[in-house]
């Protein structure tokens, strides 16, 4: 029995949740990946799937055969992968997570070229602005931007990212031009982003020659994702402290207005972040070797 194939063959029924998705991935025979599991079976002497007609589920004993044979599996190719980067052709599974408005607006648009580089790479890129576990939930790397408050954690800065305070056209014409941050706490709504699972509200905070200000607007929206929180300022629903570079398209365009241009807020710096008890494979260096070129051509650094 080829063992290494059919842990892959294992491992991929599980993923896909089924014997035909599975065949197709690995490009073998349905049958050749049902006989890859029985021989599995038989030479572990354990039932890892339960099947019927329509659907597969682990047995308890393929749960736990499931949950350490992946992470096998991930360094096996991830040592394969750091060989092949010595060819400057690393290949393999990378998994990123990163917020919505940075994968949308950002890195997907540019990833073409990544592709073009390594061609031999996967990417599984979670997007959400949700807090990520490395270890739990098997990511290689997150983009993330702020204050990063875990110090076992490894952080390489990609740049910062500028804020900017817009509204809409339509909106300002029904309620003024603020001209002073004050002035968003009197006739003014904002649009204003929670966190997801706290509810905790981003601060509002602007700063001008060392004078700092922390405003208390009234909302009648708040979102937990940042392109929801441009959507909803497109709409007319408020106005917005947000990051340049997602404004800026809608700023040219006229859909929205700059104000309060005086006043500013300290740019977000943005960092890339990996586990530090993994070694750094060549998916995840060149990955943010990419990203850096990324945001230096971006005049983000």
């Amino acid at each position: 029995m080829d063992y290494f194939t059919a842990v892959k063959a294992f491992i991929q029924v599980v993923q896909a949740g089924s014997f035909v998705k599975a065949a197709q991935t690995l490009n073998l025979p349905r049958n050749t990946v049902t006989k890859h599991i029985q021989l599995l079976e038989s030479h572990l002497r354990v039932k890892l799937l339960n099947r019927t007609t329509r659907r597969i589920s682990l047995t308890n004993d393929g749960t736990a055969y499931y949950e350490r044979m992946v992470r096998v599996v991930d360094q096996w190719l991830e040592a394969e992968s750091d060989l092949a980067s010595a060819q400057a052709r690393p290949h393999g599974r990378l998994r990123v997570d990163m917020g919505s408005t940075m994968a949308t607006m950002l890195v997907l648009p540019a990833l073409p070229d990544f592709q073009k580089r390594y061609p031999e790479l996967q990417l599984d890129i979670g997007v959400s602005d949700r807090p990520v576990d490395l270890l739990g939930d098997r990511v290689d790397c997150v983009i993330r931007g702020g204050t990063l408050n875990d110090p076992s954690l490894i952080a390489r800065r990609l740049g910062s990212l500028p804020f900017v305070t817009c509204a809409t056209p339509d909106y300002l014409a029904r309620h003024g031009t603020p001209l002073h941050p004050s002035d968003l706490e009197k006739g003014h709504q904002m649009v204003r982003y929670f966190f997801a699972g706290t509810h905790r509200r981003l601060p509002v905070e602007y700063v001008k020659a060392g004078e700092r200000i922390t405003v208390d607007a009234d909302y009648y929206v708040a979102v937990n994702d940042s392109n929801a929180l441009l959507a909803a300022t497109l709409a007319g629903m408020g106005v917005v402290q947000t990051l340049m570079f997602m404004a800026e398209p809608h700023l040219t365009s006229g859909a929205m207005v700059q104000v309060l241009e005086d006043w500013s807020l300290e740019p977000n710096p943005i960092y890339i972040v990996y586990s530090p008890n993994r070694h750094l494979s060549a998916r995840v260096r060149v990955f943010v070797e990419w990203l850096v070129e990324l945001f230096e051509g971006k005049g983000l650094r």
